[in-house]
């Protein structure tokens, strides 16, 4: 198979998109001639020109306001926040209009809304444009939350979700666009609410999602050469959440670790805790681990927000302990 980064793969997918869809378009800051602060929508400008790829105001309720409206009306826009961090401006549009249309309306209306954003420590973009803010969005009824580890999973579940007849938060970690993986050939789709196992193991399952799937890899690896073979599931989707699989691994191998970028208190993982516990809880061997940020505001300087987060050495460290 070719070889893509991150960032072209996300490329790949609106490109062929918009081609094969002439309602998709884009929207968001800088997202035209510029092509995105992170060059994720880099050529789609040139291409398909400034009525269907265009830059707005520095206005997030303006943009997922009129991304709601674009898309009651029959069209499939993509619309970028700058940062997951700034999706909290634009909250009341996305909790109380873009998420509960379909049900306010009976099912009359349908939002099919893709919100592409940015989230995760990366760059010494401090306090304010490096949270994981992904619970948020997941607390909310009606929105769909996507976040991908590896190209091949990026393309394929941007195209399913500019499919989806639901409005949909895809959130792409600022560090995994230069990472480069294996794209298949020709128009394929991943499913959205479908968890993969990124690795076999039987002694412990590790559980985790976005930029934390490599990490979480290469704890396993560093496992490995010590005997210990670790299940790395790549949850991909949080709502809908693939729980079967979770259940399946956890039962298989009797211990859980929940790996997680975002401050501990409150953060994702505290709810697979829960739902392993309410449907497995006789098959577990030891308690449930979570591995994640520390609960503070994300350090400017570099040493201080890696220490913030988790590594491969913390993830294996936890592992050996509940071991």
């Amino acid at each position: 198979m070719r070889v893509m980064s991150y960032r072209e793969a996300v490329i790949e997918a609106l490109r062929e998109e918009m081609t094969r869809d002439g309602n998709v378009f884009l929207m968001g800051e800088d997202v035209g001639r510029m092509g995105g602060v992170f060059q994720a929508t880099a050529g789609l400008w040139e291409t398909f020109g400034p009525s269907r790829v265009f830059d707005t105001p520095i206005s997030e309720v303006a943009i997922v306001g009129a991304a709601l409206g674009a898309a009651l009306v029959g069209l499939r826009p993509v619309a970028e926040i700058m940062f997951v961090d700034f999706t909290g401006v634009a909250m009341d549009q996305i909790a109380n209009q873009v998420a509960k249309f379909h049900f306010m309306t009976g099912g009359q209306a349908i939002v099919p809304l893709v919100i592409r954003t940015q989230g995760g420590v990366g760059f010494g973009d401090a306090a304010q444009h490096s949270q994981s803010l992904e619970a948020w969005h997941t607390h909310i009824p009606g929105l769909k939350v996507v976040m991908p580890s590896t190209p091949s999973d990026a393309k394929g579940l941007l195209k399913t979700s500019i499919r989806d007849d639901n409005p949909i938060i895809f959130i792409e970690h600022k560090l995994l666009y230069q990472t480069e993986g294996p794209i298949p050939e020709g128009d394929y789709l991943v499913p959205i609410g479908k968890a993969d196992i990124k690795k076999e193991g039987k002694d412990v399952t590790i559980i985790t999602w976005s930029k934390m799937v490599l990490d979480s890899l290469e704890a396993a690896s560093l496992l490995e050469e010590e005997g210990i073979h670790a299940e790395v599931v790549d949850l991909r989707t949080l709502n809908p959440l693939d729980l079967d699989t979770i259940i399946f691994s956890v039962k298989k191998t009797g211990r859980a670790v929940i790996v997680h970028e975002a401050c501990k208190t409150g953060g994702f993982g505290a709810e697979i805790a829960a739902l392993i516990v309410e449907k497995a809880f006789d098959y577990l061997d030891a308690p449930i681990q979570r591995i994640a940020g520390i609960d503070t505001p994300i350090p400017y300087a570099a040493p201080l927000y890696r220490a913030v987060i988790p590594n491969p050495d913390k993830i294996a460290q936890a592992v050996r302990g509940l071991l």
